[in-house]
């Protein structure tokens, strides 16, 4: 794809003011130690429920591994469902292909009702792929999975009759490490901001989309090497690279190479968020520090400071 040009060109500058703004907004939106050590508890103690079912151990982390934001380093605050995703023995796989019906539905009722064992309220989300642990603070969402000869696993999906679709959490969380590495740190806070812009103005991208647009994009942005010094040309030429080339397009999982169509329903918020960014820009260039706040604050929400 060819490097992405500049909505609007402007002398480059060395604004302390813009790098101050939005080193402090991520900062405010990074979890806190409290609720990372909450959530260490939470995803430990339903891994630790599984191994005790399935394996006889009490181990809070093997056959498992947290995907998601929390294996991906995406988390925001406030904190959001934590996902993991749980290896069951091949001889529940054994198991389940002696039955009839929808297999995969079963099996997450298997699952659910283990846990119901540990806690004392379970739910099935509607996707039919995971359960969720509805805890007081954070969310567990439990992804059961079979591992396959490839290193990928096979996860449930009961839609449709029931089936089994290949994961490769490994790939995904790769892909956005490797990105991160090589542009200076700036895919993940990239897709912190738009997480957070996704949450202020209801947003219909899922996050797993928004990592993979942020890590599409800033592969061709032309200052992906750069210091927070640009994040406002940053969030600014994203929206105008969602709103110019992703409206019905789609996303590459990696891994597995999944094509995933996302329509356009979020195309009249990006188009609201690329407005206000162009006059965010224009008045951190002007060193209108209020009206650049106001853009900012409108688009990422409170968390965005004032000074």
């Amino acid at each position: 794809m060819p490097t992405l040009r500049m909505a609007i060109q402007l002398t480059p500058r060395e604004s302390m003011t813009v790098s101050q703004r939005f080193d402090k907004f991520l900062e405010n939106i990074r979890i806190t130690e409290e609720q990372a050590a909450d959530g260490t508890v939470k995803h430990g103690g339903v891994r630790k429920c599984l191994n005790k079912h399935y394996y006889d151990s009490s181990s809070e982390s093997a056959n498992s591994m947290l995907v998601g934001s929390w294996g991906k380093h995406t988390r925001v605050r406030p904190p959001r469902d934590i996902d993991v995703l749980f290896k069951l023995p091949s001889s529940v796989y054994q198991r389940y292909e002696t039955k009839t019906g929808n297999k995969q539905s079963q099996l997450l009722q298997e699952v659910k009702n283990v846990l119901a064992n540990c806690y004392t309220v379970t739910k099935m989300r509607g996707d039919g792929q995971v359960v969720i642990i509805p805890f007081s603070t954070q969310s567990v969402e439990l992804v059961p999975a079979f591992a396959l000869n490839d290193g990928k696993y096979w996860v449930c999906d009961t839609n449709d009759g029931g089936k089994y679709k290949t994961f490769d959490p490994d790939a995904e969380i790769k892909a956005i490490a490797d990105s991160d590495n090589a542009y200076a740190g700036n895919t993940r806070h990239l897709v912190r901001m738009m997480k957070k812009w996704q949450e202020n103005c209801n947003v219909p991208l899922k996050s797993f989309w928004i990592e993979l647009l942020a890590t599409d994009f800033i592969s061709s942005w032309q200052y992906h090497g750069k210091s927070s010094v640009y994040y406002d040309w940053m969030v600014r030429d994203f929206f105008y690279y969602l709103v110019n080339t992703k409206a019905n397009g789609y996303v590459i999982v990696p891994g597995t190479y999944e094509i995933i169509w996302i329509g356009s329903d979020w195309k009249s918020r990006a188009e609201s968020a690329y407005d206000r960014a162009v006059k965010g820009v224009a008045y951190e260039a002007e060193n209108k520090d209020f009206d650049a706040w106001w853009e900012w604050k409108n688009i990422f929400g409170d968390d965005v400071p004032r000074d």
